[in-house]
């Protein structure tokens, strides 16, 4: 598959944790700081309200942090990776996501998506199995409330007469929205309504087998596929294979989730040498992927500053 884009590099941020280890907010900020200074293009948080009972793991609201971290730096964009938008008032969501666009000066990325946990959904009130329905209207509210100067429709329980939304959102039309999901009516989803796919997790080979449907409902829907921008998520570890292998996989073992409707998978893991984790990563942008988030094995400093040192510069060497 041609590439008409380069690919891009941002990093995961760890606004949960599993208990009893707690989140530390000002770590989040000054990590998203120092995402910025060595260069990597974003920084996501992750989106729960509630998340598990035994064991739980605890995490801070994703808009908020991503709102401190846009106040305190300037290029790097903030993302959500991805947002559970149907858990959400559409209006108020829409007003904070312009917000933020602002508070960053246009460098707000939309990750959005129905969630998983049943669990969550119930203790919020909202109906777990109209998830997908409720997703598709909040869309269209958000980006009407966004784009048109007077937004009048019933959406129920929404009744808009008139809604008036200002200020816009800096960027235009409005911030990106990348829809995440496996299953192909979520894919067609993100193929039309969207701004792109965010998977994690996917092997190149995955990647490259879905990332062609989706490309082809935009090319049903009368869209360029061209313009759509597909991210994935990657779990990566830098180390000599033999030491980091076991527990690398105990990690993604205990703290990570895969959707038996996926093709998400521990196997995407990159692991090795700095020039065996280059080799792997070669497959992800030959699949044609815009943007690798990367979520460095426990967000260990070293492997943060090696990815940004070692590996990103030899990737964008690559691909000139």
């Amino acid at each position: 598959m041609a590439k008409n884009k380069q690919t891009v590099f941002g990093i995961a941020m760890r606004n949960f944790t599993k208990y009893p280890e707690m989140p530390d907010a000002q770590e989040l900020i000054a990590y998203g700081v120092r995402m910025e200074e060595l260069g990597y293009e974003s920084v996501w948080a992750w989106d729960h309200i509630l998340l598990g009972v035994e064991p739980s793991f605890p995490i801070h609201e994703a808009l908020t942090i991503l709102t401190a971290v846009a106040a305190r730096t300037s290029r790097i964009k903030v993302g959500t990776g991805i947002l559970v938008m149907p858990m959400r008032n559409p209006v108020i969501l829409a007003k904070e996501l312009a917000t933020i666009d602002h508070i960053s000066n246009g460098r707000l990325i939309v990750g959005a998506a129905v969630g998983w946990y049943k669990r969550e959904f119930d203790s919020m009130g909202v109906d777990f199995h109209q998830r997908g329905k409720i997703m598709e209207q909040s869309l269209e509210i958000i980006n009407r409330l966004w784009t048109e100067e007077k937004v009048v429709g019933d959406y129920p329980p929404y009744l808009l007469r008139g809604a008036v939304l200002y200020p816009k959102p800096v960027q235009k039309p409005r911030p990106p929205i990348l829809i995440g999901g496996y299953v192909d009516a979520v894919l067609k989803r993100a193929a039309t309504k969207g701004d792109g796919w965010l998977t994690y997790y996917y092997t190149p080979e995955s990647f490259q087998r879905v990332w062609s449907k989706v490309r082809s409902f935009a090319e049903e829907a009368g869209r360029n596929p061209d313009e759509l921008i597909s991210t994935n998520q990657l779990p990566i570890c830098i180390g000599p294979r033999s030491k980091i292998e076991e527990p690398m996989k105990h990690w993604l073992q205990t703290e990570w989730d895969y959707a038996s409707w996926s093709e998400s998978t521990m196997d995407s893991a990159i692991m090795g040498s700095v020039e065996e984790c280059v080799e792997q990563l070669a497959a992800h942008v030959a699949a044609g992927v815009d943007r690798i988030i990367f979520v460095p094995y426990r967000y260990e400093k070293e492997q943060v500053e090696a990815i940004a040192n070692d590996i990103i510069p030899r990737l964008q060497k690559m691909m000139k």
